[in-house]
């Protein structure tokens, strides 16, 4: 690992429910198995303190950890592929975030100055990220869909953070849709390459994409987004 910690960010684009927490579990899972001490968090942009109250009919069940905290059911995923027990440092929500920051505002902890979303939320979810590191590769999954209004503070925070330890240390991992249209038999993959502009428009050059399917697709459909994405062809999976 060349004594450097290292950082895998997983986002998703086109819709959300695409897989990023199954994606996330299952890179680390492959990583733990060629022996890669590995750690992972979830990082969401909604506005909640915790899932503790988030319709299950939407989200799944809510997931416990060992020390009482009330979380997204991706958790659960990642415990049970990583084999590892997970806390509250483990899942980041914009909800307690803002309200942690609101506190120290109120308290006077800024001295006056203006608090705005960068650099000061964006460094916020910065710190909970460094402070969930547990391993020689620590991933981070994005929740939601980029482009969305709540999601872009996320994006523009690990964009910075990846500046910040050197991007040589980072990975970035975007996972996309592809629909398969049932009246033509054809895959469209004009979704995955929007999807693929917005997160580059941000800033972030995704070093590989996942591509959820329905069905099985043909070669042709990663040889398309990678032209129009820029990314590799043997990095589209």
């Amino acid at each position: 690992m060349g004594g450097k910690q290292k950082y895998i960010f997983v986002t998703g684009g086109v819709l959300s429910g695409v897989g990023k927490g199954i994606t996330a579990a299952s890179i680390g899972t492959v990583l733990r198995a060629k022996g890669v001490g590995v750690s992972i968090q979830k990082c969401d942009p909604y506005l909640n303190v915790d899932a503790g109250l988030l319709n299950p009919r939407e989200h799944g069940e809510c997931f416990v950890t060992k020390d009482g905290a009330e979380t997204d059911l991706d958790l659960g995923h990642y415990e049970r592929f990583l084999d590892i027990e997970l806390t509250h440092k483990n899942i980041t929500l914009s909800g307690k975030l803002f309200s942690d920051l609101i506190a120290a505002e109120r308290a006077g902890d800024f001295a006056g100055k203006t608090v705005q979303l960068v650099p000061h939320f964006t460094q916020a979810i910065q710190k909970a990220i460094a402070e969930a590191v547990d391993g020689d590769v620590h991933i981070v999954e994005i929740g939601g869909t980029v482009g969305d209004y709540e999601s872009l503070s996320f994006v523009e925070s690990i964009r910075e953070f990846a500046q910040k330890v050197g991007r040589a240390n980072c990975l970035f991992i975007h996972v996309v849709y592809v629909p398969f249209i049932g009246t033509s038999k054809e895959f469209k993959t004009k979704p995955a390459q929007n999807a693929v502009r917005d997160l580059r428009s941000f800033g972030i050059m995704p070093d590989a994409i996942v591509v959820r399917t329905d069905k099985k697709a043909p070669l042709s459909v990663a040889q398309k987004i990678s032209l129009f994405s820029g990314v590799p062809e043997d990095n589209v999976l």
